[in-house]
């Protein structure tokens, strides 16, 4: 009955219906939010997440979201988990998503979305000189973990180091459609690209395992609830299949996290990638009948083990330097 009630109400923001300055203030950060044009003209929603010393943060995340997902919901968490622990978080609400630019869940080209990633974080980068020469990582979920490994194959150098969660570097084979259907999908969106139609099981059903956690995700206002785009698919299969045939050249540090249970992206990717990489320094975490949605669907225990993980990754590779000048 309450669960229904709070349902009905809905909420401002995932926490609750506490001010976005006044929670942020009660959680010890400061962030803000502004709109980026992009080289092509795109105009993208972002965000930033920092602690609130007036000292260098201890290092600089620039976060990709997933597909249907933003950055105003309950990706924020980690964010703000993070800035709580010393590191400067951006992120940016790809096209189609969130509060930018394009239509609802419709991702053409993620060649140009990289591009877009890669303009956004070279600005951050840059603009501040308390920035220069702090430690840069790479965070990802699901489609935005790819998004991570197609920035590095374009910009090697770029960043210090990646967090893979869940990435999807291979469309599961238990939501991927199949045969014939990926070749009809294909001929079809070559006419009508927008459409709607592509059949999917609810990811959020799979992804979310607290039933609680469900409620809340799916108040998102602006997550997208109609089916997948016949476009968008077909680029996202053209690119998991392009990540998951380079998995070998990836050479950047990284942490590739992932749930046993998860059916939306395959952890025997994740495996993989952690296998024939040739990063010299790569780590995996497989966490026993977690899902998809590692960093908000889990139980708060769950949440906090992940969390921890993460951060630990980060502090051993966050120089004694970075962590004294803080």
């Amino acid at each position: 009955m309450e669960e229904d009630k709070r349902q009905n109400q809905g909420l401002t923001h995932y926490w609750g219906n506490t001010p976005e300055e006044e929670y942020y203030e009660e959680q010890g950060i400061k962030s803000t939010n502004s709109y980026y044009t992009s080289p092509r003209g795109l105009t993208l929603f972002t965000r930033s997440w920092q602690p609130l010393q007036s000292n260098p943060p201890r290092g600089i995340i620039c976060m990709v979201h997933g597909y249907g997902n933003d950055i105003s919901w309950t990706f924020q968490g980690t964010a703000i988990f993070l800035a709580q622990n010393g590191f400067a978080c951006f992120a940016l609400d790809l096209e189609g998503h969130g509060r930018s630019r394009g239509l609802k869940a419709y991702v053409p080209n993620v060649d140009l979305v990289v591009d877009d990633c890669i303009s956004f974080f070279n600005c951050i980068l840059t603009q501040d000189p308390n920035f220069q020469n702090l430690p840069r990582f790479l965070f990802g979920e699901s489609m935005g973990g790819a998004i991570c490994l197609l920035i590095h194959f374009k910009q090697p150098e770029l960043f210090k180091g990646a967090i893979l969660i869940a990435p999807m570097c291979r469309i599961s084979d238990k939501v991927r459609p199949k045969w014939p259907i990926p070749q009809i999908l294909t001929v079809v969106a070559g006419v009508a690209p927008t459409l709607p139609i592509v059949p999917t099981a609810d990811l959020l059903e799979k992804s979310v395992k607290v039933p609680e956690k469900k409620i809340i995700a799916v108040m998102n206002p602006m997550r997208y609830k109609g089916k997948p785009r016949l476009g968008t698919v077909v680029e996202l299969l053209r690119v998991t299949d392009y990540v998951s045939s380079r998995l070998s050249d990836v050479s950047i540090p990284f942490i590739v996290i992932h749930g046993s249970a998860d059916v939306v992206t395959d952890p025997a990717v994740s495996r993989e990638l952690y296998q024939v990489a040739k990063s010299e320094d790569k780590s995996i975490k497989i966490y026993e009948g977690m899902m998809h949605s590692l960093l908000f669907g889990e139980t708060d225990e769950n949440v906090a083990i992940v969390r921890g993980d993460i951060l630990k990754w980060l502090n051993d590779r966050c120089s004694l330097k970075s962590i004294q000048e803080r």
